[in-house]
């Protein structure tokens, strides 16, 4: 991993990015979901707890992101 990211923030900021980038598209399915017309098509995918599990992640990656940033 020292070959991708030679420091910690680098890898957090990543993983973070990732993160929020599957919060966003869960957020926009979900929207599309609640939208449909269709009323019986209803789907299987949490998108509200895939939703709120990625943000978190995102936010706790991307506040150690900048607690290292600016430690350095």
């Amino acid at each position: 991993m020292e070959d991708l990211f030679p420091h910690l923030w680098q890898f957090h900021l990543v993983a973070g990015a990732v993160a929020l980038a599957i919060a966003l598209a869960s957020a926009w399915a979900e929207r599309r979901r609640l939208r449909r017309t269709n009323l019986d098509a209803v789907g299987f995918m949490p998108w509200t707890v895939i939703y709120l599990t990625t943000f978190l992640a995102a936010i706790v990656f991307l506040g150690l992101s900048a607690r290292e940033w600016f430690a350095v």
